[in-house]
């Protein structure tokens, strides 16, 4: 094995209310991935609050990274470099991943790499099935982002689309909320839907051939305008058909793109990635038509599925090969873009 298979990567991630840390050997070996979730602490407010998060982090960041390094049975002293998701996100809760990994970097005197988190989703696959190589295409679905993107090498992108307004993960979120689940509501809807129907015609947007951008906005109006229409004429709420009706239309119209994307780039490889890669509903229709057409599909274990650092490692350990190294200057860019620099 050559030693730079066997380099160690210390990852954080703290972008939103996940503290993370893991240590990799090599790309994608992964000795440790801790996460410590904040979900019942926003519960009772419907959603994440910035600045409780940004505290949450602070309090638990360094435990995190000590728990990293122990499951891992790694020295500080051991680690070759630190990789870090430096945005997209919440700025506070960036900052403090930010700053330890700086500190980390700076005290042992070791590469500092900052990882654009969306990339991250997507190198959570490398880190699920170890024979996946480039070219594919990539479908992210998060609670911020919706997009498909070609990954043509380890370090070369290039974005076919992505939304124009809601993510597919927000607008899970608002549905839920009108329907009073409780949060995070993604996961809510998932189990909901299962016991529906989808016999509600929602909108479908930007459905025309070779446009691969993505509109949530009509689609989480028109959900929200039918309930307020059925409690208006006193009807009882058929809550898992609505449930089940919403992500049928939003299933529909991330199936369609990808499989056309993949078609027109001539690949044979789909890639899920994001938060919202643990819907079963999307993961079953995206499985079937990847049967049908003979397309590869990919996605990763659930618990990689969400933000965690072992993805942020993998992503870093790539550009590190690349030469891609950050300074001490790094900020964190809370609206950075997919495959910005």
């Amino acid at each position: 094995m050559s030693l730079e298979k066997e380099k160690l990567t210390l990852a954080i991630e703290s972008s939103c209310d996940e503290t993370s840390a893991a240590v990799l050997r090599g790309g994608r070996e992964i000795l440790s991935n801790i996460i410590s979730t904040q979900i019942p602490v926003h519960q009772r407010f419907g959603g994440v609050v910035p600045e409780i998060a940004s505290r949450k982090h602070i309090v638990n960041i360094m435990p995190v990274i000590d728990e990293a390094l122990t499951e891992a049975g790694v020295s500080l002293p051991a680690i070759d470099q630190v990789a870090v998701t430096y945005g997209p996100g919440l700025v506070g809760a960036l900052l403090v991943g930010v700053s330890a990994a700086k500190a980390l970097a700076f005290s042992l005197g070791v590469p500092l790499i900052g990882v654009n988190h969306l990339e991250g989703h997507i190198f959570a696959n490398f880190l699920a099935a170890p024979e996946l190589a480039p070219p594919f295409v990539a479908l992210v679905v998060s609670g911020g982002h919706t997009a498909l993107v070609r990954v043509d090498d380890y370090n070369r992108f290039r974005m076919l689309g992505q939304t124009r307004d809601d993510a597919a993960g927000e607008a899970f979120d608002k549905v839920a909320r009108v329907l009073g689940l409780p949060y995070p509501g993604g996961p809510q809807i998932d189990k909901l839907a299962a016991e529906g129907e989808p016999v509600i015609d929602f909108p479908r947007a930007l459905e025309e051939k070779g446009n691969y951008e993505f509109s949530f906005s009509g689609l989480k109006s028109a959900v929200l305008n039918y309930i307020n229409s059925e409690r208006m004429k006193g009807h009882a709420l058929r809550t898992a058909d609505i449930a089940a009706s919403f992500q049928s239309a939003v299933v529909e119209v991330l199936t369609h793109k990808a499989f056309e994307a993949v078609q027109s780039s001539g690949l044979d490889t789909l890639v899920l990635a994001g938060g919202v890669a643990a819907n079963s509903g999307l993961e079953a229709r995206l499985r079937q038509e990847a049967a049908k057409r003979h397309v590869r599909f990919y996605f990763p274990d659930r618990i990689l599925c969400t933000d965690n650092a072992a993805m942020i490692g993998c992503r870093g350990y790539y550009q590190a090969l690349a030469g891609e190294e950050s300074d001490l200057y790094l900020n964190a860019v809370p609206g950075l873009g997919l495959t910005d620099r």
